[in-house]
């Protein structure tokens, strides 16, 4: 049994650290290249995992070497892989990450591939039966949508990475609406309500039925609707190497917290946390920190209203 189940996307990231990001039709050189498994949903499950909490990712890869380098990882982590589904002749996914050392920055170049949605059978149904909750993104559409509905089906709460969108809006409004947990990156709201402002955005949302609202901001904190108020929390400051994957640690280590039970504050600053301390190291899940590292320092950091 899980208490955390992922449906999303999953990839595996090869991440470049060059000199600088060039000029069209010029060069740079990469000075270190690494690998590790990448996507939103995977590496949120991740880095619940490794904070303590059962987690499993509920979706389909190819049967091929990508595949393996992901279901092995995962393995360590110690997610559960029962209801992965190996499909023949499908590419998995990858992405290639370019890194600027000068500030950790980061540009993405995914590999969006064709993988065919999820077949729900018995064996997926019953880990999202079981499970607390259920976390999502946008990135296939159809794969968010129908394990929403069984989630509401089951009374499984839903969180949803408000990060990848559709083309038609009208799709982004009807996944962020089932969602009791929306947290977003800093453009997607704006992006999806049709206002200007990340004050007038957030409050947009939040007449659309989430219960827990916010906007993830990197260095300019987080922003959050409390009681129809917007507010801002100071951000967690780290000697960043590379953000890869920041927003992605949030999700997944305030989804822990929230299931400890944490005050809302808490929840936040305890995010924060993990995600700025995943920040020194490269790639989005080796500089994961584990659930004493966190408990024991995080209070310096917890969540602060400016």
């Amino acid at each position: 049994m899980v208490d955390i189940v992922g449906v999303g996307h999953c990839c595996q990231d090869y991440l470049c650290i060059i000199e600088n990001y060039p000029p069209e039709d010029g060069s740079t050189h990469i000075t270190q290249i690494t690998s590790q498994g990448g996507g939103a949903v995977a590496t949120a499950m991740v880095a619940a995992a490794r904070l303590g909490i059962h987690t499993g990712y509920i979706g389909n890869l190819g049967d091929d070497e990508i595949g393996d380098m992901i279901i092995s990882e995962f393995q360590q982590e110690q997610v559960n892989v029962s209801t992965i589904s190996r499909l023949p002749n499908v590419k998995s996914l990858s992405s290639y990450v370019m890194i600027q050392p000068e500030n950790g920055t980061r540009t993405k170049f995914p590999y969006q591939g064709k993988i065919p949605p999820i077949s729900w059978d018995e064996k997926k149904k019953e880990m999202l039966r079981n499970a607390k909750i259920l976390h999502l993104d946008g990135t296939d559409y159809e794969n968010a949508l129908n394990a929403a509905l069984l989630a509401k089906e089951y009374g499984v709460t839903i969180s949803l990475d408000g990060c990848s969108r559709q083309q038609d809006n009208s799709k982004n409004k009807e996944l962020a609406s089932m969602a009791d947990i929306l947290i977003m990156n800093a453009v997607y709201p704006m992006a999806v309500s049709g206002k200007s402002n990340i004050k007038d955005a957030l409050l947009e949302i939040s007449t659309w039925g989430p219960k827990i609202i916010l906007s993830t901001a990197g260095a300019n904190g987080v922003y959050a609707v409390i009681d129809r108020k917007v507010y801002h929390y100071k951000p967690c400051k780290a000697k960043v190497v590379d953000t890869t994957g920041a927003g992605d640690v949030f999700h997944g280590a305030f989804l822990v917290a929230y299931l400890m039970g944490k005050s809302f504050d808490d929840c936040i600053g305890f995010a924060q946390y993990t995600a700025a301390i995943k920040c020194v190291q490269i790639g989005g899940r080796t500089g994961i920190p584990d659930l004493q590292r966190v408990e024991k320092n995080y209070k310096c950091f917890t969540g602060t209203r400016l």
